[in-house]
């Protein structure tokens, strides 16, 4: 083999390992911080249609409504605990370290994201609750030509709209 050859064959050859590991590398990035979504069910019962299930210690993000009666408030700090639950009779308890969103409340449906700590137990560090179905940001409203309106609520006895 004469050296011209041998050298381009060394050189076919580092290029093709240097591009395997910056992909294995770049693959392993992605892989550490990928949040897969569950729902309690799935949690739970441990079935899932991608056939990836979590485990302790493992970041995710759980979907369902949360269990009213359920929330328990720490009132000496902003410590909350609440159950999760789907459809299909999943239940999980997620714990929470800081101020809940606005739109929070029982019965209604909210994404939280964090660990899981143990089977049934997620320590959240984000809780992100849903709007109603029928709620529009008014530029949405404007770019499909549709009439927005604007809730009143100065109107409202105390005993109407959300209880705290």
């Amino acid at each position: 083999m004469n050296p011209r050859r041998k050298k381009r064959l060394t050189l076919a050859v580092a290029l093709i390992a240097g591009v395997a590991a910056v992909a294995s590398l770049l693959l392993y990035a992605l892989n550490s911080n990928l949040n897969l979504f569950y729902t309690p069910y799935e949690i739970v019962n441990g079935k899932n249609d991608t056939g990836v299930m979590p485990e302790v210690g493992q970041r995710i993000r759980v979907g369902g409504m949360v269990t009213v009666g359920s929330m328990k408030r720490d009132p000496n700090s902003l410590h909350v605990e609440f159950a999760v639950h789907d459809s299909a009779g999943g239940e999980i308890i997620v714990t929470y370290d800081d101020l809940l969103p606005d739109l929070f409340r029982e019965g209604q449906g909210i994404v939280a994201q964090g660990v899981l700590v143990e089977s049934g137990k997620l320590e959240a560090s984000e809780v992100l609750a849903k709007h109603d179905e029928n709620y529009m940001p008014p530029e949405v409203a404007e770019a499909m030509g549709q009439k927005h309106e604007k809730l009143d609520y100065s109107e409202q006895k105390p005993s109407e709209g959300y209880q705290y």
